[in-house]
């Protein structure tokens, strides 16, 4: 009992804080199911790590350095890059590629959707950010989570706590971001434009050969990504090659479960108040939510200028989809499409549109490694 009150002294107000935000995670993810596979462990790990003298975290003791598990975790899979690579497999396997296949040319809105990555790069230096922690920071906007981990990590940003629950927090509210700017950007004539759609017979050999291809082109592209490329192409090579169907099946949801359970709760580890309560904090937290609002504007308004030249137009919601959070902003379009018109069905375009953006956002990934590594 002695013990309990002498630790209980060492409470400070930011530890409370921090229990607080854990607290608010671990709502959002049971109460409003927002990607409750990581935001429940992140929220709980917060508040393992800062509970004084926590056994979690590596802390030292009357001069004695004693090592947390959490720490030990983070080093294994997170600061060599093996969990965000792992869970690529488990997501390029639930991913079906046929959409796009069938339209090859909605691509454009893929990459089109990454705007903000590099407007967020701007305005971040312009704050006083280091090139490095911009960067870090700037790939929030990919709104894919293995890529920000894997960035942040390379570039060794002190801020890759902060960064990593900005970023799924902000994939978890992408229903909510999304339609107020695409209802922003475009007009309800616009939102009701119908894109029938006819999905074309794709073999099998150009499903497999798919992934190889991307995989290839991607990393002369940019060789920097091509471990998350070809990690995520892989997951897909194994779905679509017919053989592996029992890997397959693993991947989607036994590896994918399993990592991603470790990941947010190793992720917390760099979740103490310490290092997480500053200003630099908050400012991540506005600079994460201009990069996806201006990734969401720039696949809208590419969408409404290629409208220009067509006469067969383009709905221009569909852009916004090109961002990398699957398949939550494709059925946010599709929503959106079916709110304007009930009759107009958007999915299978903004699927394509989306699955594109996942590969898009790898290599915006690895076009700022190799600018800035």
């Amino acid at each position: 009992m002695e013990l309990f009150f002498e630790n209980l002294y060492q409470i400070q107000w930011q530890h409370i804080v921090m229990w607080i935000i854990g607290a608010v995670l671990i709502y959002i993810a049971v109460r409003k199911n927002m990607e409750p596979s990581l935001l429940l462990p992140i929220g709980f790990g917060t508040i393992l790590v800062n509970i004084p003298f926590s056994g979690a975290v590596t802390q030292t003791i009357n001069g004695i350095k004693e090592i947390g598990i959490l720490d030990v975790l983070f080093d294994a899979g997170i600061a060599n890059e093996l969990f965000p690579l792992l869970l690529f497999i488990g997501i390029g396997a639930m991913i079906d590629f046929t959409p796009l296949l069938s339209n090859p040319k909605l691509m454009i809105f893929g990459a089109a959707a990454q705007f903000g990555i590099f407007f967020t790069l701007c305005i971040a230096s312009w704050l006083g950010f280091d090139l490095k922690d911009a960067a870090s920071i700037a790939v929030i906007g990919a709104a894919d989570g293995p890529t920000s981990i894997f960035v942040a990590n390379y570039f060794n940003t002190k801020y890759i706590g902060a960064i990593i629950i900005v970023a799924y927090s902000y994939m978890a509210l992408v229903p909510i971001i999304q339609p107020f700017v695409i209802r922003f950007l475009t007009t309800e004539k616009e939102r009701k434009i119908h894109m029938p759609y006819a999905q074309k017979n794709i073999s099998k050999t150009a499903k497999i050969m798919f992934p190889i291809f991307i995989t290839v082109i991607c990393g002369l592209i940019s060789p920097r990504s091509i471990a998350l490329i070809g990690f995520l192409m892989f997951g897909n090579l194994i779905r679509e090659c017919g053989v592996l169907g029992s890997l397959s099946e693993t991947a989607q949801k036994v590896l994918a479960n399993l990592v991603t359970i470790f990941l947010g709760i190793t992720i917390a580890s760099k979740m103490q108040a310490a290092t997480f309560l500053t200003v630099q904090t908050l400012m991540i937290l506005l600079l994460g939510l201009v990069a996806f609002i201006f990734d969401t504007a720039g696949g809208v308004c590419i969408a409404k200028f290629i409208n220009i030249f067509l006469n067969k137009k383009i709905n221009p919601m569909i852009g916004a989809a090109g961002i990398s959070a699957f398949p939550m902003s494709a059925r946010t379009v599709n929503k959106l499409g079916l709110e304007a018109d009930n009759q107009n069905f958007l999915l299978m375009h903004s699927v394509a549109v989306n699955v594109s953006g996942q590969i898009a956002s790898v290599v915006a990934g690895g076009l700022i490694l190799k600018l800035f590594g």
